[in-house]
C-alpha cells in the first residue's frame, strides 16, 4: 500500500493554518438547501490515527441515500500532516480524505463527516472545510457537543435542540451552530452542523434518513470500520 505524504507546502504551524482557515472560510455557501434527503448518493467519511507510525487512514463509503447499500468503497494512508491542535484537526485529515474521493468512480453526491461543520469554534470544521475544497454538499455529524450548549431533546426520534454559541466578542446574544438530534429514541443525540451547500433543517433530514436502526448514521457506521481496517492493513 503506498503511504501519502504530507503536499508540499501544506501548513505546518497553528499560525498559518488559521491564515488558511480564515481565507476558506470566506467562501463557504450557506444559503443553499443542498439535495434532497433520500436521493442520489451519500458518502461517509472517516479516519483512524496509528500515532506510533504518525499514520492516518481514511475511508469514504458510498450508500445510495434511497436503500443505504453500499455503492463504492476507498480507503488511502497517509503521513499524519499537521501537529494536534484543537479546531485545527482538519488539517491532520483532508490530504488523506481528498485521496481517498479521488479513488471513487461514483459520484459522492452529499458528504457526511464523522465531525464538524459550522459547529467550531471558528465555525469552520472539517465538514465545511472539506465542502470548499471539493465543491460538494456536506454535513457534519458529530458524537460529541465540541464546546457548544445545548438542552437535551425530547425522549424521541427526530426530537432536537440548538447547539448554541455565545455572541461574537463585543456583542450580546447566542447563535445556533447545529442541533443536537435524537436519532432513536432512549438514546444519546448526535451533533448536527451545517458543512457547505446544505441548510440545518436538511441537515437534519438527512441524519435522521441515514440512521434508520442505531444512534450513528450508517454512513460513519461503515467508513468506521473501513478506515480501522485500512490501517491495520498498511
Amino acid at each position: 500500500m503506498t503511504i501519502i505524504d504530507v503536499p508540499e507546502g501544506w501548513p505546518t504551524d497553528e499560525t498559518t493554518a488559521r491564515a488558511v482557515q480564515e481565507e476558506l472560510r470566506g467562501r463557504l455557501v450557506l444559503d443553499e438547501p443542498g439535495p434532497a434527503p433520500g436521493t442520489g448518493h451519500v458518502t461517509g467519511l472517516d479516519v483512524a490515527y496509528d500515532d506510533e507510525r504518525d499514520l492516518v487512514a481514511a475511508a469514504a463509503v458510498v450508500l445510495d441515500a434511497r436503500t443505504l447499500d453500499v455503492v463504492e468503497e476507498s480507503t488511502a494512508v497517509g503521513r499524519v500532516s499537521f501537529p494536534y491542535v484543537p479546531g485545527l484537526l482538519a488539517f491532520r485529515e483532508i490530504p488523506t480524505v481528498l485521496a481517498v474521493l479521488a479513488g471513487l468512480t461514483a459520484d459522492p453526491g452529499l458528504l457526511v463527516c464523522d465531525g464538524y461543520g459550522l459547529a467550531h469554534p471558528r465555525r469552520f470544521g472539517l465538514a465545511s472545510h472539506l465542502g470548499v475544497l471539493t465543491g460538494r454538499p456536506s454535513i457534519g455529524v458529530a458524537k460529541n457537543p465540541f464546546v457548544f450548549d445545548h438542552d437535551q431533546p425530547g425522549p424521541n426520534r427526530g426530537d432536537f435542540s440548538p447547539l448554541l454559541a455565545s455572541g461574537a466578542s463585543g456583542t450580546s446574544g447566542t447563535e445556533e451552530v447545529g442541533r443536537a438530534l435524537r436519532t432513536q429514541a432512549g438514546v444519546k443525540p448526535v451533533f448536527v452542523s451545517v458543512g457547505h451547500r446544505v441548510s440545518l433543517d436538511n441537515a437534519c433530514a438527512h441524519t435522521l434518513v441515514l440512521a434508520p436502526r442505531y444512534r450513528i448514521p450508517e454512513t460513519t457506521r461503515h467508513a468506521d470500520s473501513l478506515c480501522r481496517r485500512a490501517l491495520r492493513a498498511a
